[in-house]
């Protein structure tokens, strides 16, 4: 690694999550983050990653702008996509689920997954910074092979921001790395513009909320995410509300599905079912779908809204592999999700960007 481009290093001085920037050129306040903040050094940026898990502190000073990349998750490109600057990445993790059409149509090397990455082509890559995540607070085996082999890894926590505009102003991260700052305050201010009066118009016409059932079993396991989930957020906003969620909770919990059978009975709409495409394909997971169903049917219609379109799918845009661009896109684009769910809610529009009908 060049260390006239970065440094990283865990910082010692307390900062705190969120911190507003202070700026002189870029005037544009983003939305908070509770796990990141960047602030301008000189020419450059210091980057401060926070741990939800247990509070540790990671920095990365950016000198110069980067030029080579690895990127572990797919959110991540979404972010560089949005910017232009896909063409730094020199690595993925599971090249085959990125959706960005300009980045499957060159030769970006796969650098395989944490459980059984490739260490020899990560170090034949040079990169000038590793990013990845964590879904614990134990250091993994990965990270900390990648730290002995003199890998430059950064930790983001993007995923666990439960409010969407703070999960998009990680564009800034990346303006920051990349040396477009201005470019990804502009992204960044037209969203959240977009997404703040999207919602304000939805909350001044509000009328009765939509009912809303979410997910389908894992392993046996139905997870309901939490009264402040990012999902949970995105549906309030559009005028709904998630049903069975546990109050003040971000993550999701695990729920019987008897206790989402209940739920059926209130419920009027049907989201994110997984990996199904048609009703043939949801109906015939479980025995009680066909009645969970009826319910929900019944419910819509009760209340004035179409039956036949009250299940809804989140893989409008999926590549051939399976990859889904909901959560590669359209974590830097919460304002077309958001409008999605509003189409939705108000009986489909037809010009959702993210959601498909499943019938």
């Amino acid at each position: 690694m060049n260390h006239s481009l970065l440094t990283v290093f865990p910082l010692l001085l307390v900062l705190i999550a969120g911190h507003s920037c202070s700026r002189t050129e870029h005037q544009f306040h983003s939305p908070e983050a509770s796990f990141l903040n960047i602030s301008e050094q000189g020419q450059g940026w210091i980057a401060v990653s926070i741990s939800p898990f247990d509070g540790s502190k990671d920095t990365l000073v950016i000198r110069h702008p980067v030029s080579r990349i690895i990127a572990m998750s797919t959110s991540y490109v979404g972010f560089l996509d949005a910017l232009g600057c896909d063409s730094v990445i020199c690595g993925v993790s599971g090249v085959n689920y990125v959706s960005s059409p300009e980045l499957r149509s060159r030769s970006v090397a796969d650098v395989g997954y944490e459980a059984n990455p490739d260490y020899e082509k990560i170090m034949a890559l040079h990169p000038d910074v590793l990013l990845t995540y964590q879904v614990s607070g134990a250091k993994s085996q990965f990270i900390s092979k990648l730290e002995a082999l003199g890998i430059p890894v950064f930790i983001l926590h993007e995923h666990l921001e439960s409010n969407p505009l703070a999960r998009a102003s990680y564009i800034r991260f990346f303006g920051a790395l990349t040396g477009k700052m201005h470019e990804a305050d502009s992204v960044l201010e037209a969203v959240s513009s977009d997404y703040v009066a999207l919602a304000d118009s939805v909350s001044k016409n509000m009328g009765e909320r939509r009912k809303v059932l979410m997910n389908i079993p894992y392993d046996d396991a139905w997870f309901m995410p939490g009264e402040n989930n990012y999902l949970s957020c995105l549906v309030r906003d559009a005028g709904g509300e998630v049903l069975g969620g546990k109050p003040g909770q971000e993550t999701s919990s695990s729920i019987f599905i008897e206790t989402a059978y209940s739920l059926s009975k209130e419920a009027d709409l049907w989201l994110n079912v997984g990996w199904c495409q048609s009703l043939e394909q949801l109906l015939g997971i479980n025995p009680l779908f066909g009645d969970m169903l009826t319910n929900i049917q019944n419910n819509a219609a009760a209340r004035g809204h179409d039956r036949n379109s009250v299940v809804w799918n989140d893989n409008l845009r999926l590549n051939p592999s399976g990859g889904n661009d909901f959560w590669e896109s359209g974590v830097v684009r919460p304002d077309l999700m958001l409008r999605d769910l509003v189409g939705i809610f108000g009986d489909g529009g037809g010009n959702e960007t993210y959601y498909r009908v499943i019938r």
